[in-house]
């Protein structure tokens, strides 16, 4: 069955085909005989009761440089669509958040992937709250006092934003270091918001490990490793993929957290995992959907297809 879907992101023109998950999200669709219409989160709107978005048919294709098409721009009724896509990149801020909200008016009937309520309800460093077993020491502070008490019982740490993405913001502070206190005052200069403090995990030298879950079920794993004298793993930040199994560990850790994810409506999810211990769970606009494709020959944007064509059957 022929599928209408709609996918809210960030512009096509700049995205990297080589890399970008959404792209091959709707590669899969269009292979699968699916229509495709693309809109900017910027166009979304709620009118009068119904929730509409300007955009462009599209069409895309493998080729550097020349890798889509657009139709006629026009205003579309959303509730028109079998599914629509949230599928921009954080920050996870007010806006972010405002597009979720607008999109629960036409879930389920439209289905929206993902969920929007749970998008907006479980932020990647919050969810993993829910687990405190399976992730290393945390604290959720703006106070300055709590968390210099954290550097103090933990030593080394990792302070961050608490709604970044992209490694943006991410800082080690060893035993040595005497900063908490001027990034504290930075951070605060830009917003209001907490900051997350986690103990360091050594092990990050040895990669920081994406592991994709469809429906909440892990299909595959890539290994990020940082660059030469970084701590930060992220692919953005110079992080270099690898191909890499799957620990006892790490099922456990998957074996727990995806009955939560699939209740949820989480169809596609990527957690990451340092040394056996769980720091995030993406939700928002996960990635390695490429890499895991290439590593392993895993087309988990087919799986991913499949799970939302059973849904909108069912």
């Amino acid at each position: 069955m022929a599928l209408k879907i709609a996918i809210q992101m960030d512009p096509i023109e700049a995205i990297d085909i080589n890399g970008d998950s959404s792209f091959r999200i709707a590669e899969e669709a269009q292979a699968r005989g699916h229509s495709l219409f693309y809109y900017t989160p910027d166009k979304l709107a709620y009118q009068q009761g119904k929730v509409t978005a300007r955009g462009w048919p599209l069409s895309v294709r493998r080729k550097l440089g020349d890798h889509f098409d657009l139709g006629e721009y026009q205003q579309a009724d959303l509730s028109g669509f079998d599914v629509v896509w949230l599928r921009q990149d954080p920050p996870f801020d007010m806006s972010y958040i405002t597009t979720t909200h607008i999109l629960d008016m036409i879930h389920p009937q439209t289905l929206v992937v993902n969920d929007p309520t749970w998008v907006r309800n479980y932020p990647e460093k919050l969810l993993v709250l829910q687990f405190p077993d399976l992730t290393p020491p945390t604290t959720i502070a703006r106070d300055i006092e709590t968390l210099k008490a954290f550097k103090a019982a933990h030593g080394d740490i990792i302070l961050k934003p608490l709604y970044g993405n992209g490694g943006a913001g991410v800082f080690r502070l060893d035993a040595n270091d005497r900063n908490l206190n001027s990034l504290h005052e930075l951070f605060s200069g830009i917003n209001r918001e907490p900051l997350i403090a986690q103990k360091f995990l050594p092990d990050v030298a040895q990669g920081d490990k994406r592991i994709i879950l469809v429906d909440g079920k892990p299909v595959g794993a890539i290994n990020r490793v940082p660059a030469k004298g970084e701590t930060r793993s992220n692919m953005h930040v110079g992080g270099r993929p690898e191909k890499i199994g799957m620990t006892a560990r790490e099922h456990e850790i998957c074996e727990r957290i995806g009955p939560l994810l699939y209740e949820k409506g989480q169809i596609f999810v990527g957690i990451d995992v340092i040394g056996g211990n769980l720091t995030e769970i993406n939700l928002t606009s996960p990635t390695g959907l490429m890499e895991l494709e290439a590593f392993d020959g895993i087309n988990v944007a087919a799986m991913i297809w499949e799970a939302i064509e059973k849904r909108r059957a069912s």
